[in-house]
């Protein structure tokens, strides 16, 4: 699972570090590769830990559901105010994951509760129905400000910041629940069977490969991309030489709503039904590629996998620390390499860092201020339980 996070790290890095389009706008092999992927990832991760801090199982109503929502809600917020801190970070150099998915957080704890029969199938029609219902809603909303929110924002404009984050800002935390969802689905398999990594790479692959040919499909012998160059809006077709070239880029976290034809593209970041399945695929193939990897025990084979892999998983084990220690530093005067220059230099010092501070300290420093906060108050609602005579137990 850490191998997997460092993975998500590293892409979600290269998305930032690397150029996303050619001086004429066209779009560059890594943004197709990565943008929106590597998050995605992240966030289908983020589920599969909801599924381990709460047993990997459903969370039965009862003080136990009480609890487990408020060291879940700690942990959102907690997330929330560090990413508030941020907020005055440039968002042309990186746009802040952070408070989308400390709102997600909020949003998804509900679904502890459900049984796995019901949280499978709702995972799905989050995945095709939220961005429809967005796609619905998104007009009568104020236009987004991709300006990262700080928290004389939260009080002077609470609504204004809430649609940003839930609807439509750069990850809106409504469409991102569905990861969530499907990660938190996943975390409650038997991950340690090759059967079921199996499964998750070539029903994530298939996934991923099929909403991209229904896509491709649909935007050209099914006239999308005509349509949407005739809906618009106008200031598409100036960003790039092609209208699929334009169709790919444009999208900052959410597609148009001038045209249903938009929710034909899976362009990066554009959150239409499509682009969610094919990075939630994408996300349980690459989830499901490292188990088989993790799980090979032959001789010379292993030992050199396991090389590869335990420098991937320290920096995974403190990607919070990771991700905001390259956030600072690209919005420092120390960045003033190339982009590629500048990459590699994040790449090697995250795996040095992680391995060094895995071994000196253990949890990264980041991710101890998380949780820390958050379980304290299980531990003490816990013990408020049974001195009241509950049993918290799920």
């Amino acid at each position: 699972m850490d191998a997997t996070r460092g993975l998500a790290l590293f892409g979600i890095i290269a998305v930032h570090a690397l150029v996303m389009a050619t001086d004429d706008g066209t779009v560059t092999l890594t943004y197709l590769v990565l943008g929106g992927r590597s998050a995605a990832l992240f966030a289908v991760l983020a589920g599969v830990s909801f599924a381990f801090m709460t047993g990997r199982a459903r969370v039965r109503p009862g003080p136990g559901l009480a609890t487990t929502a408020a060291m879940l809600a700690t942990r959102a917020g907690v997330l929330l105010l560090l990413s508030l801190a941020l907020s005055w970070t440039d968002p042309s150099i990186a746009t802040l994951i952070l408070p989308y998915y400390a709102v997600a957080f909020l949003l998804a704890i509900p679904l502890v509760a459900l049984p796995t029969g019901v949280l499978a199938p709702l995972a799905v029609a989050l995945c095709v129905g939220v961005p429809v219902l967005s796609h619905l809603v998104r007009p009568f909303l104020p236009a987004p400000d991709l300006a990262h929110p700080s928290l004389a924002d939260l009080v002077t404009d609470p609504l204004g910041v809430l649609s940003g984050l839930g609807l439509t800002g750069a990850y809106p935390a409504v469409v991102w629940v569905a990861y969530l969802a499907v990660g938190l689905t996943v975390g409650r398999l038997r991950l340690s069977s090759r059967r079921t990594a199996a499964a998750l790479l070539a029903g994530g692959a298939a996934a991923a490969l099929a909403a991209t040919g229904v896509s491709m499909w649909l935007l050209g012998p099914g006239g999308g991309y005509a349509a949407i160059a005739a809906a618009g809006p106008p200031e598409v077709l100036r960003t790039a030489p092609t209208v699929p070239d334009a169709v790919t880029a444009y999208p900052s976290g959410v597609a148009p709503t001038t045209t249903w034809w938009w929710l034909a593209t899976v362009a990066p970041h554009s959150a239409t039904p499509l682009d969610v399945v094919q990075t939630t695929g994408s996300a349980l193939a690459v989830l499901g590629a490292v188990l088989l990897l993790a799980g090979i025990t032959a001789r010379g084979a292993s030992t050199v996998l396991g090389h590869l892999l335990r420098p991937l998983a320290a920096a995974g084990s403190m990607t919070l620390t990771l991700y905001v220690g390259s956030i600072l530093f690209m919005n420092s005067p120390l960045d003033d390499f190339g982009p590629l220059e500048g990459y590699l230099w994040q790449v090697g010092a995250a795996l040095v860092i992680g391995v060094a501070w895995r071994r000196a300290v253990g949890r990264g420093p980041l991710e101890s201020l998380v949780s820390a906060p958050a379980h304290a108050v299980r531990d003490r609602l816990r013990h408020g339980h049974h001195r009241g005579g509950g049993t918290g137990a799920r």
